[in-house]
């Protein structure tokens, strides 16, 4: 197993970034283990909020959030996911795998000793996030779900999503073009920048932005995670990443704590999964589910103060 740490440098002098790194050891069976960077802001002892990220980004793009949470009196924890961020970075691409990436943000949440956590989930994020739940329900009070899935390749899945992805019959399977054309892109471009995709979705943005995103992977060596990501996203029913989601599915269905469903409108990717959860979670009946106007997939990079505010509203 080979491990890279990005310089600290390279993070120094980011815009609205002023936060202090914090460090704490995960694990995952059979590797050794890694740092797990995180933000940790505001009042010590406030209502904690969990911030996780998805592919390509990092805690950064929460920057916008932060503050907001921290001045309604929230403890705000965003952390790098391993592959990301100050993160430890593995230089393999199949040394991640999805359930090694819910091992990881079990061990931060188990070795931070969180309890009574509102989980906020974006991208990648949500199916982690979702999973971590899952194995340790009794930890976590509430969830704000915003442009994020849990992707099981349920048939029952037909009709319910702008972009398909879900079996039908008994051995076949229905793909969004633009989803396997994005999967293929990350697998095979030989400059993947995450700059890229927030410009092409959130552009155009400032110069210092664009390098902040691009800040945690100097060259190819430190990505083998950011590309890997898109690997993972289940195609089949019989795909670990979609046994997984069916289970954790299956545990959500039983979870009666709130769960808010706050998407923006523009993100056709995940468009359908908020009114899934809003189905299917018991929790989130009765939740005033909420859409966010002018915003794409990174809604934190678009409307991050708003984000902030509905989140903070809702916990407090």
């Amino acid at each position: 197993m080979a491990v890279v740490r990005t310089p600290d440098e390279r993070f120094s002098a980011l815009r609205d970034f002023p936060f202090e790194p914090h460090y704490v050891d995960v694990v995952s069976e059979g590797l050794a283990r890694l740092r797990m960077h995180y933000v940790d802001t505001g009042p010590e002892h406030g209502p904690i909020v969990l911030l996780l990220h998805g592919q390509p980004t990092w805690s950064y793009l929460y920057r916008k959030v932060l503050p907001v949470l921290a001045a309604a009196g929230l403890r705000a924890i965003a952390p790098d996911n391993i592959g990301y961020g100050r993160s430890d970075k593995l230089t393999q691409r199949t040394d991640y795998t999805f359930a090694r990436h819910i091992d990881w943000t079990h061990s931060l949440v188990t070795g931070l000793d969180l309890h009574e956590v509102t989980l906020v989930l974006q991208d990648w994020g949500g199916p982690i996030g979702l999973s971590t739940l899952a194995r340790d329900p009794g930890r976590f009070a509430r969830v704000v779900a915003t442009n994020t899935v849990l992707d099981t390749c349920d048939p029952a899945l037909e009709s319910k999503l702008t972009w398909a992805h879900y079996g039908l019959g008994g051995s076949r399977v229905v793909l969004e073009e633009g989803l396997l054309d994005y999967v293929a892109f990350c697998q095979r471009t030989p400059d993947f920048a995450a700059s890229f995709l927030l410009n092409a979705v959130c552009g155009p943005l400032k110069e210092e932005i664009l390098a902040a995103y691009d800040a945690p992977f100097p060259d190819e060596t430190y990505k083998a995670g950011m590309r890997q990501h898109t690997a993972l996203i289940p195609m089949t029913r019989n795909d670990p990443g979609a046994i997984i989601g069916r289970q954790t599915m299956a545990v959500l269905e039983e979870w009666d704590r709130p769960f808010l469903t706050a998407y923006s409108d523009g993100d056709p990717a995940t468009r359908g999964w908020d009114a899934v959860f809003q189905e299917r979670v018991p929790g989130a009946k009765g939740q005033a589910h909420t859409v966010i106007s002018g915003a794409g997939h990174f809604i934190q990079e678009q409307k991050g103060e708003e984000l902030g505010r509905v989140i903070a509203e809702f916990v407090c």
